[in-house]
């Protein structure tokens, strides 16, 4: 890793997208985000004033369910799909690392 991806890296959560810039990135609509938050899939942070603003992470999130969309899922069931394939993702981190603590305190068999 680059001292220029630790630093990507730190701005994934930090909300520094405005709606609008967040849609034309997206290459989508201000209603399609505000439809994913209604949804309860990304929520984004409020500005002093009351606009929404967007993270990195929130908008790979966003770009994925744009994905789901645009090949005919409906927004709900992407929003779903988009839940289960993170808590399938999770799963499978921890039993890697359930399995790996296995493997280390397992005792060696020399013969």
């Amino acid at each position: 890793m680059t001292a220029d991806d630790s630093f990507g890296r730190l701005d994934d959560d930090y909300p520094a997208y405005t709606m609008g810039r967040a849609a034309a990135m997206l290459g989508t609509t201000q209603g399609f985000l505000r439809a994913l938050g209604e949804a309860r899939l990304i929520t984004p942070l409020r500005s002093d004033g009351g606009h929404r603003r967007y993270s990195r992470y929130q908008l790979r999130i966003a770009a994925r369910a744009r994905e789901l969309v645009d090949h005919g899922t409906p927004i709900d069931s992407a929003c779903r799909i988009i839940i289960l394939e993170d808590q399938l993702e999770e799963a499978q981190r921890i039993n890697a690392e359930y399995r790996q603590a296995g493997e280390s305190s397992a005792p060696s068999t020399s013969a």
